[in-house]
């Protein structure tokens, strides 16, 4: 018996078996392919992110060539530090009260184009449009400028899923990021001295303990929040939504009772998690459950797979918006009970945004659609290696009081 290779069609189709033969047979093992150690248990994932001898420079290669060092490989002192600075504006309170009507705006907008059709490609129509339009509002650009960050930002996504190196699509990542650069740059100066409600304008004027961000600094937190802000919550609104469409009891019960859509997107983040996979780099010799790694490896920490343990969940193969381990007051938190928005120093400082944009969005789809199915009659399988979402979803629904 040998170990999966990730890099396999069989396991791209659908990483789950793999995923358990992994963590009982292969809890730790080396891939040859990627060059890194391969870690699947809940138990191990989660201390590898807490753990700091296990460090987040793997993302030099990714990220750093792009947008210099950001708040995603710093450690120590220097991370605290910027981390205290951003935190604040992306507090639930803060959220709501500067960017709740933008994300509801958003969704019912994009929700006008069809909610009288009965049909809907529901990804092209809706999820991939969502987040990209809130991310424009949240950093200020007025909507004359949203076709152009629509180009900035698939052109830095595709950069960042780059596995095979397109020289192509490196050449439009750099061009992308260029085009933003002389964009924002003036923009963040502005806001410095014309605040306004949007997240550029928070972070120009915060200040902790006479330290304040600068210009750098926004202008990469800005430029990561578009590099990885956008496509996290477009998985994580469509495989929530296929989620409950596939279980008609469950999505029936979120219908009845709207506070219950907390659950679901918890439960959906941890049995379909949109990130499957972070890399870390050791920096001394560290052991784990299936034995020792090296110093100065890199390691691939599989979210995905520790979120399915049957080591750490009752039936974790089954989705249960009512299971007891889900928790929907932490599920956003550093205290939450699954490692989709990763765990310790470095969780995802995006999560609460992406709480309050997929809750405004299931809630008015719900609002706007009855009896929901699928048009062929089957649930649109998830794709992608490290990013895992349905391509399309092909709906038919009665709309809502006719």
């Amino acid at each position: 018996m040998s170990p999966p290779d990730i890099f396999s069609p069989d396991f791209a189709r659908d990483p789950y078996p793999h995923y358990r033969l992994m963590r009982d047979e292969f809890p730790l093992y080396f891939h040859e392919g990627s060059g890194a150690y391969v870690l699947s248990r809940y138990e191990d994932v989660d201390g590898a992110l807490r753990n700091p001898v296990f460090t987040t420079r793997s993302y030099a290669r990714q990220i750093e060539p792009l947008l210099g060092r950001t708040i995603v490989q710093l450690d120590g002192k220097e991370h605290a530090a910027q981390r205290n600075l951003i935190a604040p504006s992306f507090q639930a309170v803060n959220i709501r009260r500067k960017f709740l009507g933008l994300i509801e705006e958003t969704a019912r907008t994009l929700i006008d184009g069809f909610r009288e059709r009965g049909e809907v490609e529901l990804i092209g129509e809706f999820v991939a449009d969502f987040p990209v339009g809130i991310l424009a509002g949240v950093l200020g650009l007025p909507p004359a400028e949203k076709g152009r960050f629509r180009t900035w930002y698939t052109s830095l996504l595709r950069f960042a899923l780059n596995l095979t190196g397109d020289p192509e699509v490196t050449r439009a990542g750099f061009e992308a990021r260029d085009q933003l650069d002389a964009y924002l740059r003036p923009l963040i100066r502005e806001r410095r001295t014309n605040p306004g409600n949007d997240l550029l304008s928070m972070l120009a004027g915060v200040e902790v303990e006479g330290m304040a961000l600068s210009d750098d600094e926004i202008w990469r937190f800005g430029m990561l929040m578009i590099f990885a802000g956008g496509e996290t919550t477009e998985k994580t609104l469509a495989t929530c939504f296929r989620n409950l469409v596939s279980h008609p009891e469950q999505l029936a019960t979120v219908r009845a009772d709207p506070g219950r859509i907390d659950r679901a997107i918890a439960e959906s983040i941890r049995f379909t998690a949109p990130t499957h996979m972070v890399p870390r780099r050791t920096a001394a010799e560290v052991t784990v459950s299936g034995g020792t790694i090296p110093a100065e490896s890199e390691v691939l920490c599989f979210l995905g797979s520790a979120n399915r343990d049957e080591r750490h969940y009752e039936r974790a193969d089954v989705f249960d918006i009512d299971r007891k381990e889900v928790d929907p007051a932490r599920a956003f938190t550093g205290a939450a009970n699954h490692l989709a928005f990763g765990a310790g120093r470095h969780f995802c400082l995006g999560a609460t945004l992406s709480k309050f944009e997929v809750q405004a969005a299931i809630r008015q789809l719900l609002q706007a659609m009855e009896d929901i199915r699928y048009a062929d009659g089957v649930a649109p399988p998830d794709t992608g290696l490290f990013l895992r979402g349905p391509k399309a979803m092909h709906l038919r629904f009665t709309p809502q009081g006719s």
